[in-house]
C-alpha cells in the first residue's frame, strides 16, 4: 500500500509540476521585480537626462583617380598635355593619408580643439564650443610637450575680473585675473587668457577649461572616424564622425577635407618648385655668360672696326647659317644635358626630384624622368605613415635605385646621340667655313663670337619660357578631393536611444532579481521551499504543516477550522492511509532537533484521537525528552522506569493527555545513563505487544536520526516512520541521508512530513494537501478566532515549540 502512496503522477504531470514550480517560485518575489524594474527605469531615465548624446556626422567626397571615373578636375585637363598637372592617386592610399595622424592632429591644431571648455551646472555639464566667452591659448610648442592634461576652473565676476584656478603639473593654481587678454605663466608653458568677442558674458558661473596634447586628441578623434570608399568601382569615400556637438563635427569635416587637399597640393607643387628652382638657378648663370658674349663682340667690332660684311661671302654664309643654327640647337640640348647629368650624379639629390620641364626634346627621357619623379613622391607619401625600414619602403628604394639608373642611362644615350649630331654639324660648317676661307679673319672671329651670343641667348629665351609655364602649371594646381556631400549632422543622437536604454533598463529590471533569487537558492544549503523536497527527497509525502504561531504546543481542537488544524487532517487522512487495516505504530523521527517531530507528532495523536480512537503517545526520545513538558504533564516516571525493571506495572505509567479523553500518554520518564541499552531489552517488544492489544494507534516520538542510533533500535516495533523535515531549519544534506535510510530499509514506510511552511508565500503547496481548497468562505484559511497571536519576542520560543 506504501508502494501505491508513492506513485503521485506520471513523467507529464511531474514535468507540468516543475514548470509551474519555477512559475510560483519566482512569482512569490513579485515585490522584488516591481522595485527593481522601476528602479532600473528610473535610473535610465536619468542617464538620459543627463547623458551627453552622442551624433554622427557624415559627408562625401571624390577623389581624383582616373582608373575609376574620379577626375573632379577635367575641367584643367587641357594642362595635362603640358605637363602641368600632377598624375593620378590610389583611393586606399588617400584613404590611408585621410586617417592618417598628422592630418588629424593638423585639423585639431586648425580648430584648435585641444581645448575644450564646459559650463559646470549643478548634476553635469554643457560643452560650449565656439560660445564659451573665454579663449585660453598657448604655444604650439608647449602644446606638444604636454605629457598631461592641464585644467582650469574659470569663473567670470560682475566687473569683468577673471578668477583662476586648477591643476597644473601637480601644482595648484589660484589667481585673479582684473584684465584681459592676460598672460598666465604655469611650469609647462605660458597661456594667454582673452576675451572672446560677440560672445554674451557668463557670470559667477564655473567653466572648465581642459588643454590636451593635440597628438592625444587626434587619437581620440581618430577611433571616432570612418573613411570608407562607396564601393569598389568609384572613387567616392564617405567621411563619418561621432561627436557630441553637431557643430563641431560639421566644422571636422570641412577642415578634414582642407587640411587633405592642401597636402596634396603641396606634394604635387614640389616637382614645379623644384624646376622653378632649378630655372632661376640657370637663367641667373645664362645672364651672366649672355652679357659676357654681348660684350665680346661689341668689343671686337669696336677693335676691328667692323661696319659691313663682304658681299662675296654672303652665299656661303647663307648656307652656313642653317648648320650654325643646328649647330647652335645641339648646343643647347647638350648643355642642359650636362646640367641633369651633374644633377642627378651629385649624391646629395639621391631623393630630391629631378627637373623635367626644362626643355629636353627627348621623349624617352622626359618619360623616364616623369616615372623616377612619380616614385619618389610616392616614397615622401609613404614615409609620411610608415618608417624607412618599412618593407614597403624598402621595396620602393630598390624601384626607385632601378630608375635613376634608366635616367643616367637616358642621359648618357641622349648626350652620345646629341654629340654626334654636334660634331657633323661642325663638319659642315668646317666645309662651308673652307669656301668662305679668303674671308677676312675678322669676320670669321666676328662669326664665331656670334654664334656664342646666339647660343646664350637662344638657351636664355628658352629658360624663360620654360619658367612661365612653370609658374602657371604652381598656378593651375587643382584639389585632389571635392566635396559632393556637405557635412551634415543627423537629427537625432544615435546614442544613446531611449528605447533601447528603457528596454535595457526593463530586462535588467526582470534579470537581477532572477540572478539573485538564483545565486540565493544556489548557495542556500537549507531547505526553503517545496521545489527543493521535491527535487532532493525520495520519500513518499505525506503533508505540509504551515508556521505555528500561538503560545501553545497544541494546534488541533475538535471543531477547529483554521489552516494548521485542516493540515492535520489531511496528514491524519495519508497516515491511514499509510497503515492499513492492521498496522497501529507509527514513529515520528527528524534528522536533527528544532524540526518539530515531537509538535507534529503530539498535534497527530490529537488529530487521530478525534475520530474516536484510543491513541497512545509514548516519548521514546529519552535523551532529551519533552513529551511531558508539551503536555503540562506533572509526572517524573515514564517507560523508561519500566524498561530499568523499577516499574512492573506498566498501565500505571500510562496518563491522560488532558487533551482528548482518547488521548492516553507515556512519558520518557529518567534519562538513563544508557540509552540505547535500555531500547535494546525485550521488555520493549512486550511493552508494545501490550499497547497494540489495547490502543487503536500508537504514536511514537523517537530522537533524531542524525544525531543517536535509537530509533533505529526502535525500527523493529513500528509498522511506519513519518520523516519530519523543517523549512528554512533543515539542511539539504538531511533529505539527501534520509534517502540512503530509505534505500538502505533502516526504517519501515518511510514518508515525509515539511513543517514549518509559510501559508502567506503564495504557490507553496500547490496542488499537495491543503495547499489548495480554502478561500471558499467556510472558514477555511482562518485563524480559530479568539486565540493569542504569538509576538516578535516571542521567536525564540518558537524553536522550543517546534522541536
Amino acid at each position: 500500500m506504501s508502494e501505491e502512496f508513492n506513485k503521485v503522477g506520471d513523467e507529464n504531470q511531474s514535468e507540468e509540476i516543475n514548470i509551474q514550480e519555477i512559475l510560483f517560485k519566482y512569482l512569490s518575489y513579485w515585490k522584488w521585480f516591481v522595485i527593481s524594474i522601476v528602479a532600473c527605469l528610473a535610473i535610465a531615465f536619468l542617464y538620459l537626462r543627463y547623458a551627453t548624446p552622442v551624433y554622427n556626422v557624415s559627408a562625401a567626397i571624390i577623389i581624383k583617380d582616373d582608373k575609376k571615373g574620379g577626375n573632379s578636375t577635367s575641367e584643367l585637363s587641357v594642362f595635362e598635355g603640358m605637363g602641368l598637372l600632377g598624375g593620378t592617386n590610389n583611393v586606399d592610399n588617400e584613404i590611408e593619408v585621410l586617417k592618417s595622424k598628422s592630418t588629424i592632429k593638423s585639423v585639431v591644431n586648425a580648430l584648435g580643439l585641444h581645448t575644450s571648455y564646459r559650463l559646470k551646472g549643478a548634476i553635469s555639464s554643457s560643452e560650449l564650443y565656439l560660445n564659451s566667452p573665454i579663449e585660453v591659448k598657448m604655444d604650439p610648442q608647449a602644446l606638444d610637450t604636454l605629457s598631461s592634461g592641464i585644467v582650469l576652473n574659470l569663473v567670470m565676476n560682475p566687473d569683468r575680473s577673471l578668477q583662476v584656478k586648477g591643476l597644473v603639473n601637480q601644482e595648484e593654481i589660484s589667481k585673479t585675473l582684473s584684465t584681459l587678454p592676460a598672460i598666465l605663466r604655469t611650469s609647462l608653458g605660458d597661456l594667454t587668457i582673452s576675451y572672446r568677442p560677440n560672445i554674451p558674458s557668463i557670470v559667477n558661473k564655473e567653466i572648465e577649461v581642459t588643454i590636451n596634447r593635440p597628438i592625444s586628441v587626434a587619437k581620440s578623434y581618430l577611433t571616432r572616424l570612418a573613411v570608407a570608399p562607396t564601393s569598389k568601382t568609384t572613387s567616392v569615400v564617405n567621411l563619418s564622425l561621432s561627436e557630441t556637438n553637431r557643430k563641431r563635427g560639421e566644422d571636422f569635416l570641412n577642415k578634414l577635407v582642407d587640411v587633405y587637399n592642401l597636402d596634396a597640393m603641396a606634394d604635387k607643387n614640389k616637382v614645379a618648385l623644384n624646376t622653378k628652382l632649378f630655372i632661376d638657378d640657370r637663367i641667373a648663370i645664362i645672364d651672366k655668360e649672355l652679357g659676357s658674349a654681348e660684350k665680346n663682340v661689341e668689343n671686337y667690332k669696336r677693335s676691328q672696326k667692323m661696319t659691313d660684311l663682304q658681299t662675296d661671302a654672303q652665299l656661303s654664309l647663307q648656307t652656313s647659317s642653317e648648320y650654325e643654327k643646328k649647330l647652335v640647337e645641339a648646343e643647347t640640348q647638350l648643355n642642359l644635358v650636362n646640367y641633369l647629368q651633374k644633377h642627378i650624379s651629385n649624391r646629395a639629390n639621391r631623393y630630391s626630384l629631378v627637373p623635367s620641364n626644362v626643355g629636353l626634346e627627348d621623349p624617352t627621357l622626359i618619360a623616364t624622368i616623369n616615372e623616377y619623379n612619380k616614385a619618389l613622391l610616392e616614397r615622401e607619401r609613404l614615409l609620411r605613415t610608415a618608417s624607412e625600414n618599412n618593407p614597403t619602403v624598402l621595396a620602393l628604394n630598390g624601384k626607385i635605385d632601378a630608375l635613376r639608373g634608366n635616367v643616367t642611362a637616358a642621359i648618357g644615350s641622349v648626350h652620345h646621340g646629341l654629340t654626334i649630331a654636334k660634331n657633323d654639324v661642325n663638319r659642315q660648317t668646317r666645309l662651308f667655313n673652307n669656301q668662305i676661307g679668303n674671308a677676312p679673319t675678322q669676320e670669321r672671329v666676328f662669326t664665331e663670337l656670334s654664334r656664342q651670343q646666339q647660343i646664350k641667348a637662344s638657351l636664355f629665351e628658352m629658360l624663360l619660357q620654360k619658367r612661365e609655364e612653370n609658374n602657371l602649371s604652381l598656378a593651375a594646381t587643382a584639389n585632389n578631393a571635392k566635396m559632393i556631400d556637405e557635412p551634415l549632422a543627423s537629427g537625432t543622437p544615435v546614442s544613446p536611444k531611449g528605447s533601447i536604454i528603457y528596454l535595457v533598463a526593463f530586462i535588467l529590471g526582470i534579470v537581477i532579481p532572477i540572478v539573485i533569487i538564483y545565486i540565493s537558492d544556489l548557495f542556500q544549503y537549507r531547505i526553503r521551499s517545496r521545489a527543493d523536497i521535491d527535487k532532493l527527497s525520495k520519500l513518499p509525502f505525506l503533508a505540509e504543516i504551515p508556521t505555528h504561531e500561538e503560545e501553545t504546543n497544541v494546534a488541533v481542537r475538535e471543531n477547529d477550522n483554521s489552516s494548521i488544524a485542516e493540515a492535520f487532517r489531511v496528514l491524519r487522512t495519508n497516515l491511514l492511509f499509510l497503515l492499513g487495516v492492521d498496522k497501529k505504530v507509527i514513529l515520528f523521527t527528524s534528522t536533527m532537533g528544532g524540526e518539530g517531530k515531537s509538535f507534529v507528532s503530539l498535534n497527530s495523536a490529537i488529530s487521530l484521537a478525534l475520530l474516536n480512537k484510543k491513541v497512545l503517545i509514548i516519548g521514546l526520545d529519552i535523551r532529551k525528552p519533552r513529551m511531558a513538558e508539551y503536555l503540562n504533564l506533572d509526572v517524573k516516571k515514564g517507560i523508561t522506569n519500566y524498561l530499568s525493571g523499577f516499574e512492573d506495572d506498566l498501565d500505571s505509567l500510562i496518563v491522560p493527555s488532558g487533551i482528548n479523553p482518547n488521548l492516553f500518554a507515556l512519558p520518557a520518564g529518567p534519562v538513563p545513563p544508557n540509552p540505547s541499552e535500555q531500547l535494546v531489552k525485550d521488555s520493549l517488544d512486550k511493552a508494545f505487544e501490550h499497547f497494540r492489544e489495547n490502543f487503536d494507534y500508537i504514536i511514537v516520538d523517537s530522537a533524531p536520526i542524525g544525531l543517536v542510533t535509537d530509533t533505529f533500535i526502535l525500527n523493529r516495533v513500528v509498522d511506519a516512520t513519518a520523516y519530519v523535515c523543517r523549512v528554512n531549519w533543515s539542511n539539504k544534506a538531511a533529505l539527501k541521508f534520509s534517502n540512503d535510510i530509505m534505500s538502505q530499509k533502516k526504517l519501515k514506510n518511510m514518508s515525509l512530513v515539511v513543517n514549518g511552511i509559510d501559508i502567506a508565500k503564495k504557490g507553496y503547496g500547490y496542488g499537495y494537501g491543503y495547499g489548495y481548497g480554502y478561500g471558499y468562505g467556510y472558514g477555511y484559511g482562518e485563524d480559530n478566532p479568539g486565540k493569542k497571536k504569538k509576538s516578535r519576542r516571542n521567536k525564540s520560543k518558537d524553536e522550543d515549540i517546534n522541536s
